[in-house]
């Protein structure tokens, strides 16, 4: 799997998700096997850019593989300009966001709403190609709702603009996250365009995985809420392909070591009231499936103290 110039040792990848695939979530994930990491989306908007949140996202500094980092907005230029100071800052690829589905995000006429106008989208596509010496790629879902998936018209823009890799998330903006995701619109733009395709949307297993590969035939997957709680998946895919059959499960002193790490650099990275906050929730899907888990949940998103964090963690895992 190449992207420009740059070679992924594989065509696992990690998606973009605000609030989630934060500089200590893709670490962790590509140290556990994923190709490559997107950062979360960043605002073009250059009013927030000094803002806390934006100050993390845009510190690419300590990334492991290759930082793609990817932008937000509707507007060309100040998309262009969003993409030379991610790129003056560290970053290798640029990521364009067309496929965010959240209403807060497309009443400004980012994210998937672009789909509706293929004019604009070849204005910010030309604009950021043109503004960068790295490679550009873009995320979209399959159109805006079921009645106007354009999805192969976008895909033939992007090729035509220069984009050097395309993103599809197997599910139209109307659709948000319900359902199935399907593999068809992206089989028949894989079917259309040149450039490589990753097929994104509902691979939470290695059989998954296989499959949407094999169906598609596209040169990579892309995972996203398959990977909360189960940053392993990476490394059980690959598995999966290369040998056809299961990777183990990691032994409980692996997983107990892996939360209460990933814990410890969210306190690090945001500091300790902010990074207890966050760690609830990424605790939260590491033990759905965990004996207790929903019980010591609850208990576990009423502490405040970091070093309280831990200690509890580390009396539940030896609990079991």
């Amino acid at each position: 799997m190449r992207i420009g110039s740059y070679s992924l040792p594989n065509n696992l990848i990690l998606a973009p998700m605000a609030g989630v695939t934060d500089q200590p979530f893709r670490q962790l994930c590509y140290k556990l096997g994923a190709g490559m990491t997107v950062s979360e989306m960043l605002s073009s908007n250059p009013k927030v850019w000094q803002t806390d949140k934006s100050m993390q996202r845009m510190d690419h500094s300590g990334e492991l593989g290759i930082r793609s980092v990817q932008i937000a907005g509707s507007e060309p230029e100040l998309m262009a300009q969003a993409a030379k100071i991610n790129v003056s800052q560290g970053a290798q690829i640029i990521d364009i966001n067309m496929g965010c589905p959240a209403k807060k995000v497309n009443k400004k006429l980012a994210g998937s709403a672009l789909m509706q106008h293929p004019e604009l989208v070849e204005h910010i596509l030309t604009a950021v190609v043109e503004a960068v010496d790295v490679p550009v790629t873009l995320k979209t879902r399959t159109g805006w709702n079921p009645d106007h998936k354009n999805g192969i018209e976008i895909a033939q823009i992007a090729e035509r603009c220069g984009i050097q890799a395309l993103a599809i998330h197997g599910r139209t903006r109307a659709c948000m996250y319900k359902g199935e995701a399907e593999y068809n619109t992206i089989r028949a733009i894989k079917e259309t365009v040149s450039i490589p395709v990753i097929a994104n949307g509902d691979i939470t297993s290695p059989e998954q995985a296989a499959h949407v590969l094999k169906y598609t035939g596209a040169d990579a997957i892309m995972i996203g809420r398959g990977a909360q709680g189960n940053p392993w998946i990476f490394k059980q895919i690959q598995h999966f392909l290369e040998y056809g059959e299961h990777l183990q499960a990691p032994p409980l002193e692996e997983v107990a070591r892996t939360v209460v790490e990933h814990v410890k650099a969210l306190h690090q990275f945001y500091g300790e009231y902010k990074g207890v906050r966050i760690a609830r929730k990424h605790v939260g899907w590491y033990l759905n499936e965990r004996p207790n888990g929903r019980e010591f949940r609850q208990a576990f998103n009423g502490i405040e103290e970091a070093e309280q964090q831990i200690n509890t963690l580390e009396h539940y895992f030896l609990s079991l």
